[in-house]
Formats: C-alpha cells, sequence, structure tokens
C-alpha cells in the first residue's frame, strides 16, 4: 500500500495522472408552499423561527429595530427600537437570550428574549452581518468569504472557515441559517442562497430563487434584495424573505442539477 502511495504521487508530481478537476456546485431550485404577509418597512437583516414566531432584525440607521412577529397573523408580539447612532444586523437566540450585530460598530447587544430588555453588549473585529447556531456555537457573517464561528457564552471568536465554490472565494455572505447540519447563507445583491459544508467550506449547493422576485413584486435591482432564512426545525419549514418585500415565503427545496 505504500509502495502503491509513492507511486501514486510521483504520477501525480510528472502530471502522468491529471489530478480531478473540481467542479461549480450543483445549483437547484424550489416550489412555493405558501406565503405570508410581511412589512414593507422592515429592511430585513436577521430572521429566525422560535415557538410560532418570526423573529426579525432590521437595518439602517434610525430606522433599526428588533421583533417578535406572529407569522399567522402577522400581528407584532413585541418590538424594540435600535439607538439611532447604530445600524442593525443579524440575530440568534441563544436559551434565554437574543444576540445582535451591528453593522460597522463593531459592537453586539444582548438582549432577553421575552422581555427584549437589554442585559449585555459584545465586541468584535470588523463588521457584522447575520448570525445563526447550531447546538453547540454561534455562527457569524462579516460580508466577507469568511465565516467566524464563535462561543455563545463568551461571544469570543474560536474559529473560522473561508467559503469557496469551485475553489474560489464566495464573498458576501449575509444573512445565515443552520439547516439539517448544512450552514444556508443568502450572497447579498444575488437571487441565490449558498449550502455550505462548515467542516470545510465548500459550497455544496446552490439554491436559486430568482423566481420569488416577481412573486413578490419586488425587482432585486435596488435596496429590495433576497435576504432571510428562517427554519422551523420540528415543522420542517424553510422560510425566505428580502429586505422591504411584502411578503415571506415557505418554499420546499428540489433537487440540484448540474
Amino acid at each position: 500500500m505504500r509502495l502503491a502511495g509513492l507511486l501514486l504521487c510521483a504520477a501525480l508530481c510528472l502530471g502522468l495522472i491529471a489530478p480531478a478537476e473540481a467542479a461549480p456546485a450543483p445549483v437547484g431550485g424550489y416550489t412555493v408552499v405558501r406565503s405570508y404577509a410581511h412589512d414593507t418597512g422592515a429592511f430585513t437583516e436577521g430572521l429566525f423561527y422560535r415557538d410560532g414566531f418570526i423573529f426579525e432584525s432590521t437595518g439602517l440607521a434610525g430606522r433599526s429595530f428588533i421583533r417578535k412577529w406572529n407569522l399567522e397573523t402577522g400581528a407584532v408580539e413585541q418590538e424594540r427600537l435600535i439607538d439611532s447612532r447604530y445600524f442593525g444586523e443579524g440575530i440568534v437566540d441563544w436559551k434565554n437570550r437574543l444576540y445582535e450585530l451591528t453593522w460597522t460598530n463593531q459592537l453586539g447587544f444582548i438582549y432577553d428574549i421575552d422581555s427584549f430588555e437589554k442585559v449585555g453588549e459584545f465586541s468584535y473585529p470588523g463588521e457584522g452581518w447575520a448570525l445563526t447556531r447550531d447546538d453547540k456555537r454561534l455562527i457569524m457573517s462579516d460580508g466577507t468569504a469568511f465565516i467566524r464561528f464563535l462561543d455563545p457564552d463568551t461571544l469570543k471568536e474560536t474559529g473560522r472557515i473561508e467559503v469557496t465554490d469551485d475553489g474560489a472565494p464566495v464573498r458576501n455572505l449575509n444573512e445565515l441559517e443552520w439547516v439539517k447540519g448544512e450552514l444556508l447563507a443568502n450572497v447579498w445583491q444575488t437571487t441565490r442562497i449558498a449550502r455550505i459544508d462548515v467542516k470545510t467550506g465548500k459550497v455544496l449547493g446552490w439554491i436559486e430563487l430568482g423566481g420569488l422576485l416577481k412573486e413578490a413584486g419586488v425587482t432585486g435591482q435596488r435596496d429590495d434584495v433576497l435576504n432571510g432564512i428562517a427554519y422551523d426545525a420540528a415543522g420542517d419549514r424553510l422560510f425566505v424573505t428580502g429586505k422591504l418585500w411584502p411578503k415571506l415565503f415557505e418554499i420546499k427545496l428540489t433537487s440540484s442539477v448540474r
């Protein structure tokens, strides 16, 4: 076995055997299961589902808020406006806390998830774009091709990966969601969501959602871009929306093709 390995290595080095070529990740689509009303004044930055409610954060200085709203009725159950000095970004829940990023202030806020009362702050280098989590850590994007992992108790970075497709970095990673062991990420100003292997950083596949623009009645050419992913694990329901969109969609994914 050792000899065979040495011979293979030598053949590769001499160019006698070509290494396996990388290939772009396959692209899949979706079907719409149902649509829900969404606030057209919400410049969506963060989104997650918890106990029958959608938790949403929005951006724009002076217009940023965090909100909890009823998915079925659209009624707002809880809301907190963010200090006008800050441009709100992504949010995530961890136990009885809600964490929020800001865009360029290198400052995050910690709230009680029931009352939305602020209970703390944390800092990080660079920009803050989005947050999600698995069962052990928080996962953060910063607008680059890198994904950071944070300790949920100390909020300190514990590692990071670079996201690539066909060997090329995938930049502008934005809103995140953890779904069935994969990291889903909106790519800012595109109509695609990347399905990412967090062990390798490789894009496993793409979800093309361009058709939702027409269904939502938006162009996606200005601020009204796709951004916002939430997942109901118990009900296996995937939700997506965009900035300033009038609708939030429940979708089912269709098979990927190369």
